[in-house]
């Protein structure tokens, strides 16, 4: 992949002598993996087990770092500080901090740049101060595609409180610990890992034309198997009944526009 701004992703900083036992408790990962040239991803979760937010965790800038997107990253702030209580934390944005992709040679010593901790195929990751890296950098579409061709789903694909974190593959994207101790939501995500209970997925759609927007089922004949949450123009993510489509791949559409299922290769 070129080198690209990822414009539509923010920072946000966790500094003080707690920062780590404060997000060790609140999120799916294990903070003993963080290392300056590892990085973790992760999710905020509702108490029910359903995505939040998710990101990247990295370590520089003297701080923890989280990479999110910038669409829910107010949202997030706000919720990190309304689980500080008392912990010694100071959690902010830090505009000045640019996430990029693809970086090489010099630009990414410059910045605090380490593989892309979900798929190997999404390359390396750099967050780095905006006024010293290159300022003509295309901006995140080109990534956008190749995240989609791989089948990766992220952010904008999840929402907010609406997917499970085992139905959108964070198990397999490396996103979740389940040896570590509690966190929010743990309990029924470690219920539905050991009982095998999450029978749906988010797979890639496409198509070849524009498809409707996100909620439209997707149908194989009469049966509805699941439908849209995320649409890019003729590509889409759609959270599948996968006991459904086991035996009904033919002749699936959505909204009369015939589309083809993608079960991505890192997806189990």
């Amino acid at each position: 992949m070129e080198s690209v701004h990822l414009s539509d992703r923010a920072v946000i900083a966790l500094e003080g002598p707690e920062a780590r036992p404060f997000l060790q408790g609140l999120v799916t990962n294990d903070l003993a993996g963080l290392a300056p040239d590892r990085a973790l991803y992760a999710a905020l979760l509702a108490p029910q087990g359903k995505i939040l937010f998710d990101f990247l965790i990295a370590e520089g800038e003297g701080a923890v770092l989280l990479d999110c997107a910038a669409a829910g990253a107010e949202s997030l702030l706000k919720k990190l500080k309304l689980y500080r209580l008392r912990t010694k934390v100071e959690i902010a944005l830090r505009p000045q901090l640019g996430v990029y992709a693809g970086l090489t040679g010099r630009p990414a010593e410059r910045a605090i740049t380490f593989a892309d901790p979900r798929l190997a195929a999404l390359g390396t990751r750099s967050i780095g101060a905006v006024a010293e890296l290159p300022a003509e950098l295309p901006g995140p579409a080109i990534y956008h595609a190749a995240r989609l061709a791989l089948g990766v789903p992220e952010s904008s694909d999840f929402g907010s409180d609406k997917i499970f974190a085992l139905d959108a593959g964070l198990d397999e994207l490396h996103a979740i610990a389940f040896d570590k101790g509690c966190y929010v939501g743990q309990e029924l995500t470690a219920r539905m890992k050991h009982r095998g209970t999450a029978r749906k997925r988010l797979l890639a759609v496409s198509a070849e034309a524009g498809l409707p927007p996100a909620g439209a089922e997707v149908m194989a004949g009469d049966t509805s198997i699941g439908e849209l949450v995320s649409v890019y123009g003729a590509m889409a993510f759609a959270l599948v009944r996968l006991d459904r489509l086991e035996g009904n791949q033919v002749g699936l559409a959505v909204e009369n526009i015939p589309v083809v299922l993608s079960k991505p290769s890192w997806l189990d």
